[in-house]
């Protein structure tokens, strides 16, 4: 009969548990809507926070961590509930006010709109507090639900109240099943259940050991005083606990006591395997969710050994049975096959667990939400747990190249770097047909409109780019599967018919936004797109195949713009020209944190720009290795060039255009600049003369010899100028033609080299480099060189005072006199370029070219100051001046507002004139003065102008005078700190420019030659002539060739391995 009524009160219990946990399912309302109805669902993660008590010790800990900790890893999850016992104070309270600051965080302003079982609500409140309700309300959703102004939105429960009731629902809970991978499969595995204890006095750490026995897994907060602190230390060092025990619960105890306490902290000491520990102190809180991750998985996979362990008894290793028993594809390579957690759990809720449900099992990844974690702090049983089983099962049936795809995809969502560098190496290639909604979940803005101005995202910058491009890559498939929804709603339509039109449109429109992507990179850096014919021939396909897969170049491209750093590095150590495609991610991050700068989103910027220097350091790094492993290739490898992302170009190159200074200067590309220079012969002077007799053919069209010839030449030219210039613009010399064969040696030098500048400009003849940029790229790169600059200022100079002198003469040609005087001093200051290319000189240069970007701003400053202290002393010297710009342009009164004050700045003081003391030279009668603009009117006096001019010299002699030396030396020491990586990037303009260059004006002759065979381009006619003729030896050129470009790709791969420890 007692047993009769034992089982009876048992059954009663488990019927109020069931009862309970019914109610919270409906109450809450996690389930996913469909088109047939809603599901509901068990929740993915459990947390029950315990601890509350009445403390006698006053010891603040840290709640906020707590607080932090406890929302962090309810978020990574999934649907997680938040048990606690419902108090006003102590640790409910904690929670409570956690839960607050996630309401407010997540849902902002629309905190009180969102219900407890509102869809986006992924995490709840659960309270255990047993309180009745009034009967009357008994609405799904409202007759549980309490929301209060100022309060979180919890959900009550009516029954249950106690820890013995809390435990026994904790122990109902680990024992229900929920579908982890989709709700529409039958394949479910067991509610994650995590008990957290905080604070507490005896009866916690009764409930802790009472746990333990049922085999729950318990996290406990060191930090947070009592009884938590109690166990840890026991846990620790059990010899001390009579004084921690006493200190810490503050209470005095007695023999029955004692013993209850030593008996429950020793259940825990034996079941230490399932106890977790996180230190508020220490520990950040983001790793709470690796701690439970890792204490539910050592439960499940220990709860059948945890018996033996506690009974002191050795299990015997029976290697026959584990051998014999088979995994799920029959096969026994591994003889602990069918031994993973995820198969006993699976197999224990699923009866009869078949190949084929894993590929259903990983379409639910597809429904899941995950929670983005910082892979600083990531593990493998990191929450959520789906990961972790998911790969388990993969290994079971041998499914890891078919089926990871999808996990690799949810990997990648949520930033689970190591999942992704495991799979990536075990061959696991990402779908195309993935790659939109993997930028519409990550790079897109979900919260604004695609249309809308004040988006300040990612997404909003994209767009600022190429708009076309951006909404390809972060709106169409949005779009896409809004329509889908709406056509599902209506009650007639097929959901297997909607559902296989998606697909075939994702299919289509993942090509396009791979292309896209590509797109906005090449836009970004202004490279127009290279087609090799080998991508030329697979154009056709049209990305119509669903099954193809995406280059890891496409994974690296997208965690570029989701600036994902971690899973950039991965994907660029396991891409190809490992060199070029870091030089480009570095300058795309560089591109979009100006953008991103420009709209004021300084904290994205920076993160973009410090994620740009990740990747300039580490091709600095993998150069660094290269030249010390083997310099002639380290050298021969900065002139490689390859295609990266539709970008043709060698690393050397693309690091000059885009303005990498480091790389430039760098002792590899140093040394191939060398060989450009001395065109492989001796890079020494002595040496290099001798060499004229030797290989006469290398030394004349050695870049050094013709850098030498042309500026020989440009002197010549100076001369024959500056004599055309003092004596035979209007003389008898000229009539003698002495002075005509100087000018026109002139305009035929000129001729030519402005012709090379013009080739430069555009890069007509180059073979390689600038020559696949567009032409406003190169122009505009080209007029970012300060010595180009003044190379055009001088043509125009010399064309205008052509053009005056012979179709606008006159009798003494003195504006034309004044024109050419003009151009011959630009010309001069042209020929100090030649002196860039020394060591000592070029720095000195450098600096000057730099200081005039501060005078320039100086005089910015001071126009404005001089024009205002000017106007004041015409205003009051002369004042009613009716004729400002009466007469010839130079005797406008604009020059005279600005002749006193200008002056002033370098101490001529003229005070006689500002005192209206010196009359001379001048009139009163205003009618002079009015009719013939030339005679000077008599200044008035008045004391204040003199009382200004002092002031105004103060300021200027004092303050700003000394600002632009103090700008000067900024500028100076700036440059003396990185003179030689300055010299070195403008050394390798020169050397670039006289690699194709001729000197001028011998360069006239070879005109016709060179633009109509460009004999330093591959298609040449000259260059195929040379091949038909030795077929067999250019073929084994090319085959030599195309070996060593292999071997250097290798070769930088390797290196980038062993740089980042990752070999």
């Amino acid at each position: 009969m007692a047993s009769v009524s034992k089982e009876f009160q048992c059954n009663q219990d488990v019927s109020e548990e069931k009862n309970l946990w019914n109610k919270i399912l409906e109450g809450v309302g996690n389930g996913k809507g469909d088109a047939k109805g809603t599901v509901q669902s068990s929740p993915t993660m459990v947390f029950s926070v315990i601890g509350d008590s009445d403390s006698f010790v006053p010891r603040p800990w840290p709640k906020t961590v707590f607080q932090t900790a406890l929302i962090e890893a309810a978020k990574s999850g999934g649907e997680t509930w938040i048990l606690y016992s419902g108090a006003e104070q102590g640790v409910s309270k904690v929670v409570r006010d956690a839960y607050k600051y996630y309401e407010d965080m997540e849902f902002k302003t629309k905190s009180f709109e969102k219900e407890i079982s509102d869809p986006d609500r992924h995490v709840k409140l659960i309270s255990m507090a047993g309180n009745k309700t009034n009967n009357s309300a008994t609405q799904k959703g409202k007759s549980f639900i309490e929301v209060k102004p100022m309060k979180p939105t919890v959900f009550k429960t009516t029954s249950g109240k106690g820890d013995n009731f809390l435990l026994k629902f904790e122990k109902f809970i680990s024992e229900q099943t929920v579908a982890f991978f989709s709700q529409k499969l039958d394949a479910r595995m067991p509610v994650p259940v995590a008990i957290i204890v905080c604070e507490g006095d005896i009866d916690t750490i009764a409930h802790i050991a009472k746990a333990l026995e049922r085999k729950l897994p318990v996290i406990i907060m060191k930090g947070s005083g009592t009884a938590a602190d109690v166990v840890v230390d026991y846990l620790e060092n059990d010899d001390l606990l009579p004084k921690k025990a006493s200190i810490l619960l503050g209470i005095q105890f007695d023999d029955t006591k004692y013993q209850e306490l030593k008996t429950h902290l020793e259940k825990i000491r034996i079941a230490r395997n399932l106890v977790g520990i996180f230190d508020l102190d220490r520990d950040d809180p983001l790793t709470l969710s690796n701690i439970v991750g890792d204490t539910v998985v050592s439960c499940w996979s220990i709860e059948n050994i945890l018996e033996t362990i506690k009974n002191d008894d050795t299990p015997k290793y029976n290697s026959r049975q584990i051998d014999s028993t088979e995994s799920p594809t029959g096969k026994r390579k591994n003889p602990f096959k069918g031994f993973s957690l995820a198969w006993k759990l699976l197999r224990r809720n699923f009866t009869s667990p078949e190949e084929k449900i894993i590929k259903k099992v990983l379409i639910g990844y597809k429904e899941s939400r995950p929670y983005v974690l910082n892979p600083k702090y990531s593990t493998p049983t990191s929450l959520p747990l789906y990961f972790y089983f998911g790969y388990q099962l993969l290994q079971e049936y041998n499914k890891i190249v078919e089926c990871g795809p999808v996990l690799l995809l949810e990997a990648l969502k949520a930033n689970r770097c190591d999942y992704v560098r495991v799979l990536i190496d075990r061959g696991v290639h990402l779908k195309m047909i993935d790659l939109p909604g993997l930028y519409e979940q990550t790079v897109a803005c979900k919260k604004c409109d695609f249309e809308e101005k004040d988006c300040l995202h990612m997404q909003w910058i994209l767009k600022q780019i190429q708009e076309t491009h951006a909404k390809q890559l972060c709106h169409e498939f949005k779009d896409m599967k809004k329509k889908q929804r709406e056509k599902i709603s209506e009650a007639n339509n097929d959901l297997n018919k909607e559902n296989d039109d998606l697909e075939k449109k994702t299919t289509k429109l993942s090509k396009y936004v791979a292309d896209a992507a590509t797109g906005l990179c090449r836009k970004m850096l202004r490279y127009r797109e290279y087609n090799t014919q080998e991508q030329s021939q697979q154009k056709p396909n049209n990305g119509n195949d669903e099954s193809k897969d995406a280059d890891i170049s496409d994974i690296l491209l997208w965690a570029i713009f989701a600036n994902r750093k971690d899973i950039a590095e991965i994907c660029w150590l396991r891409g190809d020209n490992h060199l070029l495609t870091g030089l480009v991610c570095s300058a795309i991050l560089r591109k979009l944190s100006k953008k991103a700068n420009n709209v004021k989103e300084q904290v994205l910027s920076s993160d973009l720009e410090e994620h740009s220097k990740m990747f300039e350091r580490r091709c600095i790094g993998m150069m660094d290795s290269m030249y010390e492993e083997d310099s002639k290739h380290a050298i021969n490898l900065m002139d490689d060039e390859a295609v990266v992302w539709g970008i043709y170009s060698s690393p050397l190159t693309f690091a000059y255009e885009n303005f990498m200074y480091d790389i430039v200067a760098h002792t590899s590309s140093q040394k191939l600049m060398n060989k450009q220079w001395y065109n492989n012969l001796a890079p020494d002077l002595k040496p290099f003369l001798k060499s004229a007799f030797k290989k006469p053919k290398r030394f004349l069209t050695a870049p050094l010899t013709k850098y030498v010839f042309n500026y020989m030449m440009f002197f010549s030219m100076l001369v024959m100028y500056s004599a055309f210039v003092l004596t035979s613009i209007s003389t008898k010399y000229y009539v003698l033609n002495i002075g005509r064969l100087f000018e026109y040696y002139v305009y035929f030098w000129s001729a030519g080299d402005f012709i090379e500048e013009l080739i430069s400009c555009f890069g007509y003849l180059e073979a390689r480099g600038r020559s696949h940029r567009g032409y406003y790229s190169r122009m505009k790169r080209y007029l970012y060189d300060f010595w180009n600059v003044v190379d055009l200022l001088s043509y125009a100079l010399l064309i205008a005072a052509l053009s005056v002198r012979h179709f606008h003469p006159s009798k003494n040609f003195t504006v034309a006199r004044r024109m050419f005087s003009l151009s011959l001093l630009v010309m001069y200051l042209r020929f100090l370029e030649v002196f860039l290319i020394h060591r000592k000189l070029g720095p000195t240069l450098i600096m000057i070219k730099e200081m005039l970007k501060d005078l320039f701003r100086f005089l910015f400053i001071a126009v404005f100051v001089v024009l205002g202290v000017g106007m004041y002393y015409h205003a009051n010297l002369w004042p009613d001046h009716q004729t400002i710009w009466s007469g010839d342009w130079t005797n406008w009164r604009i020059w005279t507002i600005i002749y006193y004050p200008y002056w002033q700045l370098y101490g001529e003081l003229n005070l006689e004139s500002l005192d209206g003391s010196d009359q001379s030279d001048c009139t009163n009668e205003t009618s002079i003065w009015e009719s013939d603009t030339s005679i000077e009117r008599c200044p008035r006096e008045d004391w204040t102008v003199p009382a200004v001019a002092a002031i105004y010299l103060l300021f200027s002699n004092l303050l700003l005078v000394n600002l632009v030396i103090a700008m000067f030396s900024y500028t100076f020491e700036r440059v003396q700190e990185n003179s030689e990586k300055l010299w070195r990037f403008e050394r390798y303009t020169v050397i670039n420019d006289y690699d194709w260059r001729i000197p001028s004006p011998i360069n006239i002759f070879f005109l016709p030659y060179r633009f109509l065979c460009c004999p330093a381009r591959e298609e040449c006619c000259l260059q195929q002539c040379k091949r038909l003729c030795d077929k067999k030896g250019t073929k084994k050129k090319i085959e030599k060739r195309r070996r060593k470009e292999e071997f250097r790709r290798n070769f930088q791969k390797i290196t980038a391995l062993k740089n980042h420890n990752k070999i």
